[in-house]
C-alpha cells in the first residue's frame, strides 16, 4: 500500500486531474438521476409474510390511503357557500387522472340508507345545492339521524365536513401533491380548509427532506471550515481536507443515482455524516505532519510526505475499515432506507480514506507544505506538560475514574429497559408545524387521520351473515372506541345496525345487529338491490366470508396502534371459537411491522458489527487481548447512548436506530489510532510511563482535535426542520464525546494495567 501510493505520488498533477474528473461525472449523474421517495410501502421488503399478507387484503377490499380534506366554517357548514364548496371540491376531486371517481367520499356522496313503505331505499344526501332555510335544514336532519355519517363526514358541532380522496400507493407524486395543495387554497375564503392524511405527510416529506438538505449541507460545510482553520491553523490544509469529504459525497450520491436507488429522508443526512466523519483522516494526517515538522524543521517536502505516509497510512486504512464496518452492518436491517444508508455511508467513508491518503499528499506535493510557524518553546513544553499530566493523573486517579465509568453505566442499564420504537411519520415534524396542527385539528373534530385495518376470515361461505359474529364484532368496536387514541371504527356491523334501525321507523331500540341470519340476508339484499354494492365490498368478500374492521387513531405512533391490537388480542379466542381468524393489513400495521423490523435489524447490526470490530482489531494488532480491550469504549458509549434514549422517553425511529451504528463506526476510529500510536511507542521506548506520555501527546491530541470536528458538524443537524434529525445531532455528538472520552480514560487504563506490548520487555526499567 505504502508503496502503491508513493508511486501515485510522482505524478501529484495528474492524480489531482483524475480525482476531479471523474468527481465531475459522478456531479452530472448526481444532478440527473437523483429522486426522492417516501412512500412507506417501498421502505419495506415486500415479501415479508406480514407485507403480503396486507397487500392480499388491499386488494380484497380496496384498502387505500386518504387525502382528507376538512372545510371549517365557523358559523356552520349549512349555508349555501358552504355545502356548494363540499360539492364542487369533490367533484374536482373525482375529475383528477390520479383518483378514481368512487374514491371520493364526502357529504355530496355518501350513502343515506333509509326506510321507505315499500322496504329499504338508498340516497344520497343532496344532489343539488340545497338554497332553502328549510332544504338546509333538511339536510342537517338527514346528517343528524344517519350514525354512519354524523361524527364521521359531519363534526358534531357542525361547524366541520370532510373530503376523504383515496389513492393508490402508486399514483403519488410531488406534482400531484402540489396540485392538491394548490386545489385546496382555490377554495378558502370564509371557510378555511385543511389537508391532511398519510400520502399529504409523506408529500410534505419528501418536498421538505431535500430543501432540508440543501440548507444542512452549506451550514455544515461553514462550521467545519471554521473549525478547521482552528484547529489545523492554515487555509491550505483546510480547502484539501474539505475537499476530501466534498468529493467522497459526491461520489457516494453519484453512485445512488447511478444504481438508480431513491434518496429516502434518511439519506438526506449522509452529506453531514461523510462532512462531519471524513475529516477526521485529514486532521490525523496534517497532526502527524506538524509534529513531524516540528520536530525535524529543515526536512524537504517529500521527506515530510513520506514520513507522512509511512506513519499514518496504516491507522488511517484501519480507522476507515472499522468505520465502513459499523455502517455495513446496518445491511442486516431489513428497512430499505437503513440499508442503504449504512451501504453508502461505508462507501462514502472509504472514498474519503482514498482522497485523503492520495489527494492530500499530491496537494501537498502540488502546493507545497504548510507555512512553518515557529512555535515558542515556552508554548511548547506548556503543550507537551499538559499532555503529559493528563497521562499521570488518569493513572494516580485510576480507581476513582473506573468507579464513575461503573456508576454511569449502570444507571445506563436501567435506561436502555425503557427505549421504545416509534414508526410514527408525523413525529418527524415539529409539533407547531402547519402538517401537525392540520392533523391535530382532524382528529379532534373526527375519528382519526391514520387507521388500522382488521381483517377477519372465516371458516365457512356466509359466515359474516351470522348474527353471532357480527355482535362480537359490534362489540369489539365498542371496546376498542374506549380507547382515548380510537376515534371510530368501520365494518359490515354498521350498516346491519343501520339497516335494522331505518326497517324500524328509525327506532334506537333496533340500533343492533339483527335477530337471526335470515334477516341479515335480507337486509344485505335489500342494499344490494337499493344502494351502491361497492361500498359493501369495502367491509366484506363477495361470499361474505372475510370482512374488513377499520379502526380510525387519533396517533400514527407504535403506542396507539398497539393498545388497539392489545383490545383486539382480547376478543382472539372468542372468535376462535366461531372458527373467525384474526389478521391485520394497511398502511397503520404495516407502519407498526417496520417498527419490529427496525428493532431486529438494530439488535443484530449491533451485535454484528462488535464482533466485526473485535476482529477486525485483533487480526490488525495480532492480539485478541487488543481486540477486546479496543471495543471497551463504544460498548461504553452503546450503553449509554441507548440509556440517555430510554431516560430522556426518545424512541427508535429509522433515524436514532442509526445511533449505534454511528458511534461504533466513528468511536472506533480513537481506539485504533490511540492503539497504534501506544504500540509504536512501546517497542521504541520499552517504559510504560513515557509510552502513555507520548501517546497522550501524539494520538491524544489529534484524537481531541478529531472529536471537536465531527462534534461541530454533528451538531449543525439541531438546524434541521425535522425533530429525529436534531436528535440524532445531540445523541451522535454525546457518543464522540464519550468514545473519546472512553479511549483516553478507560481504555487506556485497561491498557496500562494489562501490561500489553510490555510482556516481553519486563527486564527494561520503568522510568
Amino acid at each position: 500500500m505504502e508503496n502503491i501510493l508513493n508511486r501515485l505520488l510522482k505524478y501529484p498533477w495528474l492524480v489531482l486531474v483524475v480525482i476531479f474528473i471523474i468527481s465531475a461525472g459522478f456531479f452530472k449523474v448526481m444532478k440527473t438521476n437523483s429522486r426522492m421517495e417516501t412512500d412507506l410501502d417501498k421502505y419495506m421488503p415486500q415479501e415479508h409474510p406480514a407485507f403480503v399478507y396486507s397487500n392480499q387484503a388491499e386488494e380484497w377490499f380496496d384498502i387505500k390511503d386518504g387525502i382528507i380534506i376538512a372545510i371549517e366554517n365557523k358559523d356552520g357548514i349549512y349555508n349555501q357557500g358552504t355545502i356548494k364548496k363540499i360539492k364542487d371540491l369533490t367533484k374536482e376531486l373525482q375529475k383528477m387522472k390520479e383518483i378514481e371517481k368512487g374514491d371520493v367520499t364526502s357529504l355530496y356522496t355518501a350513502d343515506n340508507i333509509i326506510g321507505t313503505e315499500e322496504g329499504m331505499d338508498v340516497k344520497a344526501f343532496f344532489k343539488k345545492v340545497p338554497k332553502t332555510a328549510e332544504a338546509l335544514e333538511d339536510l342537517r336532519h338527514k346528517v343528524r339521524s344517519n350514525e354512519m355519517v354524523f361524527g364521521r363526514l359531519v363534526s358534531t358541532d357542525e361547524k366541520v365536513s370532510i373530503i376523504i380522496a383515496r389513492i393508490g400507493d402508486d399514483v403519488f407524486s410531488q406534482e400531484f401533491y402540489h396540485r392538491i395543495l394548490a386545489l385546496v387554497k382555490k377554495y378558502e375564503g370564509t371557510e378555511k380548509l385543511y389537508v391532511a392524511g398519510r400520502p399529504i405527510v409523506e408529500g410534505t416529506m419528501a418536498y421538505l427532506g431535500p430543501r432540508d438538505m440543501k440548507r444542512m449541507v452549506p451550514i455544515v460545510i461553514l462550521v467545519i471550515i471554521v473549525v478547521l482553520l482552528l484547529v489545523l491553523r492554515s487555509v491550505k490544509n483546510a480547502i484539501f481536507t474539505l475537499l476530501v469529504v466534498l468529493f467522497s459525497t459526491v461520489w457516494t450520491f453519484g453512485l445512488m443515482a447511478a444504481l438508480n436507488i431513491p434518496i429516502y429522508a434518511l439519506s438526506t443526512m449522509i452529506p453531514v455524516m461523510l462532512i462531519a466523519i471524513g475529516v477526521a483522516d485529514g486532521i490525523h494526517l496534517y497532526s502527524h505532519l506538524r509534529l513531524f515538522l516540528g520536530e525535524n524543521p529543515d526536512a524537504s517536502k517529500k521527506e515530510a510526505i513520506m514520513d507522512m505516509i509511512h506513519g499514518m497510512w496504516k491507522p488511517v486504512v484501519m480507522t476507515s475499515v472499522t468505520t465502513a464496518v459499523g455502517f455495513i452492518s446496518l445491511l442486516t436491517s431489513q428497512v430499505y432506507p437503513i440499508k442503504y444508508f449504512g451501504l453508502f455511508t461505508a462507501f462514502g467513508v472509504m472514498a474519503a480514506m482514498l482522497f485523503s491518503l492520495v489527494l492530500i499528499p499530491a496537494g501537498i506535493m502540488v502546493f507545497g507544505l504548510p507555512k512553518r510557524k515557529k512555535q515558542k518553546e515556552s508554548t511548547s513544553r506548556n503543550k507537551d506538560r499538559f499532555a503529559y499530566s493528563f497521562a499521570d493523573k488518569i493513572v494516580k486517579y485510576k480507581y476513582p475514574t473506573i468507579i464513575a465509568a461503573i456508576i454511569i453505566v449502570v444507571i445506563s442499564i436501567v435506561g436502555v429497559g425503557r427505549v421504545w420504537i416509534n414508526s410514527s411519520f408525523l413525529e418527524k415534524f415539529e409539533k407547531d408545524s402547519d402538517i401537525v396542527l392540520t392533523d391535530k385539528f382532524i382528529n379532534e373534530h373526527f375519528g382519526g387521520t391514520s387507521t388500522l385495518n382488521v381483517v377477519l376470515e372465516g371458516k365457512d361461505k356466509d359466515s359474516f351473515k351470522n348474527p353471532a359474529i357480527l355482535r362480537t364484532v359490534d362489540e369489539l368496536q365498542t371496546e376498542v372506541e374506549n380507547l382515548a387514541v380510537v376515534g371510530n371504527s368501520f365494518a359490515l356491523s354498521d350498516y346491519l345496525k343501520r339497516m335494522n334501525k331505518v326497517m324500524h321507523a328509525d327506532s334506537a331500540e333496533y340500533d343492533r345487529i339483527p335477530g337471526s341470519q335470515d334477516l341479515v340476508a335480507q337486509y344485505l339484499l335489500l342494499y344490494e338491490m337499493s344502494g351502491d354494492p361497492e361500498n359493501l365490498w369495502e367491509v366484506v368478500d363477495y361470499d361474505y366470508k372475510r370482512a374488513n374492521l377499520t379502526i380510525q387513531l387519533k396517533s400514527d405512533n407504535s403506542k396507539a396502534i398497539k393498545s388497539a391490537i392489545a383490545v383486539i388480542e382480547n376478543y382472539e379466542q372468542d372468535f376462535k371459537s366461531k372458527k373467525v381468524e384474526i389478521n391485520y393489513a394497511g398502511s397503520g400495521y404495516k407502519g407498526l411491522v417496520f417498527t419490529d423490523l427496525i428493532l431486529k435489524g438494530q439488535i443484530l447490526s449491533l451485535l454484528m458489527s462488535l464482533v466485526i470490530i473485535v476482529v477486525l482489531l485483533t487480526f490488525m494488532f495480532r492480539k485478541l487481548a487488543i481486540g477486546l480491550i479496543g471495543s471497551v469504549p463504544i460498548i461504553i458509549t452503546a450503553v449509554i447512548s441507548f440509556g440517555i434514549m430510554g431516560i430522556l422517553d426518545i424512541p427508535l425511529s429509522t433515524t436514532t436506530a442509526l445511533i449505534s451504528s454511528i458511534a461504533i463506526g466513528i468511536g472506533i476510529d480513537y481506539a485504533v489510532h490511540f492503539i497504534e500510536r501506544y504500540k509504536i511507542y512501546a517497542l521504541e521506548t520499552g517504559s510504560k510511563n513515557l509510552t502513555i506520555r507520548l501517546t497522550m501527546h501524539h494520538s491524544g491530541r489529534a484524537i481531541v482535535f478529531n472529536a471537536v470536528v465531527v462534534i461541530a458538524g454533528f451538531l449543525v443537524l439541531l438546524f434541521s426542520v425535522f425533530p429525529p434529525n436534531r436528535t440524532l445531532g445531540a445523541l451522535v455528538s454525546l457518543n464522540m464525546f464519550t468514545s473519546f472520552l472512553g479511549t483516553v480514560t478507560i481504555m487506556f487504563l485497561l491498557l496500562y494495567r494489562t501490561n500489553v506490548y510490555f510482556l516481553k520487555n519486563k527486564q527494561k526499567k520503568e522510568s
